[in-house]
């Protein structure tokens, strides 16, 4: 391999510079689906031994006093001094490894897993889509708009039976609730139907009306017309 470094957009660094925990590790992406796959993880001993060192610093420093500052600033030199070539030897390892899972398309110059790579084109799967897959895809779509113009002309057909001149009601007056066009409130039951009529000079009450326009009188004691 080069020393060119590749799967430069592509990956991420899950390496961990301090503490027992310090390792180098990266997760590599599949650029069509997204897939992942992590490099295996390679210990990073210094930053180890440094996390071990401020644990043990710590203890003594809570026992003796006084040890805190000088000890941390020493631990952080040991995790800082090798850190940078110990990471760039452990990137170039994880990208041998990860070029055994990905393929660089001829045509984008994506990086892709198995799955959405030819090896007889050379090509990903959106630089050169399966014909099989795309084949089928359009059969169902063509399905798809079909019936859905089906759909439409039997729509136009069914129009005749629809009331259209009806008016409806879609929220009711009395509770606020959303009534979709029904004779009755699905919630309080107030009838929707017809529409209120005032109790003292027979006029129609616009919806929520709370007096009637015609004379004032409170429109709670209205009635419905129908």
């Amino acid at each position: 391999m080069s020393d060119d470094l590749h799967f430069s957009n592509n990956y991420h660094d899950l390496s961990q510079q301090y503490g027992t925990g310090a390792g180098f590790q990266f997760e590599f992406y599949c650029q069509s689906c997204s897939d992942t796959w992590r490099s295996p993880f390679a210990p990073y001993r210094s930053g180890q031994a440094s996390g071990w060192m401020r644990e043990i610093g710590s203890l003594a420093s809570n026992l003796l006093g006084g040890l805190g500052g000088s000890l941390d600033n020493a631990v952080e030199g040991i995790a800082k001094a090798g850190w940078g070539t110990s990471r760039d030897a452990a990137f170039k390892e994880a990208i041998t490894a990860a070029e055994n899972h990905f393929h660089r398309c001829a045509s984008c110059h994506h990086y892709v897993c198995d799955r959405c790579f030819s090896t007889d084109s050379g090509l990903c799967q959106t630089c050169a889509p399966d014909i099989s897959t795309q084949v089928q895809a359009a059969r169902h779509q063509g399905k798809l708009e079909a019936a859905k113009d089906n759909a439409r002309e039997l729509g136009k057909s069914q129009a005749g039976q629809v009331d259209i001149a009806t008016e409806r009601q879609l929220v009711c007056p009395q509770c606020g609730c959303e009534a979709r066009g029904g004779k009755f409130c699905p919630d309080c039951g107030h009838r929707l139907a017809a529409p209120d009529q005032c109790t003292g000079c027979q006029a129609e009450l616009p919806a929520g009306s709370r007096f009637c326009p015609e004379c004032g009188k409170p429109a709670n004691t209205a009635v419905k017309t129908g």
